[in-house]
């Protein structure tokens, strides 16, 4: 089953990213991108898609106060993440809220979960009594659960470790690679752990050609996108 997603911010940059982020997630697609409420709207309309990336913050309207105009499933996607929001979200009716700025780890594990959840609503009875209801949110929310990266190892898990806590700024995937000697691809997948099990945090640079890259600090803090 594919899943079309609508991606929401008023940050075209931003937007940009997370559209190649969920294109990267198998059997998950793009079918729109929209910078305010009134265009996201239009794109539902016309889309009709299953999921939409909604930013809180838009120019026109708050995100949490469109999410139940669009008649389809929401992932709130906000660097805001007070109590105050996070209730007002549950309460629009948002399947769940990601937080910016994360790793594209966490967005493909959330986009995963929802995947589960709906796998198991179509393929139960109308009915699903309060065992497929409790097995079909239980899917929904183990995006949350931090998994070890593939072929994880104590002994490079401790370098990077001690390689970002040691580091008086904060260094990229790259900066981590080249110091210890490993793929820059290991050194993603260490440092996206770091930040599931919040020993570290993520912001977002962008640099003068406008790609972004996600810098890695040691602290649970994650800072805003610079």
């Amino acid at each position: 089953m594919s899943f079309a997603v609508l991606v929401v911010d008023d940050d075209f940059r931003v937007a940009r990213l997370h559209a190649r982020l969920v294109e990267d997630v198998p059997d998950f697609r793009v079918v729109g991108v929209a910078h305010s409420a009134e265009q996201a709207r239009h794109l539902v309309a016309e889309h009709s898609p299953d999921l939409v990336l909604l930013d809180n913050y838009l120019p026109d309207q708050q995100g949490v106060e469109l999410a139940p105009q669009l008649g389809c499933d929401v992932l709130m996607v906000t660097a805001d993440s007070s109590a105050g929001l996070i209730r007002a979200a549950v309460a629009a009716g948002a399947v769940n809220v990601l937080v910016k700025p994360f790793t594209p780890e966490r967005l493909a594990g959330q986009l995963s979960a929802y995947a589960r959840y709906r796998a198991l609503l179509r393929d139960s009875a109308d009915e699903l009594g309060q065992q497929g209801v409790d097995r079909a949110l239980t899917a929904l929310r183990q995006a949350s659960r931090a998994s070890p990266p593939k072929g994880q190892s104590s002994v490079t898990a401790r370098l990077v470790a001690e390689r970002l806590r040691t580091s008086d700024a904060a260094l990229t995937a790259a900066d981590v690679a080249d110091a210890l000697g490993i793929s820059r691809a290991t050194a993603q997948r260490y440092l996206a752990a770091l930040t599931e099990t919040h020993q570290a945090s993520v912001s977002l640079r962008y640099g003068s050609t406008g790609r972004p890259e996600h810098l890695y600090r040691w602290g649970a803090d994650a800072a805003r996108a610079e």
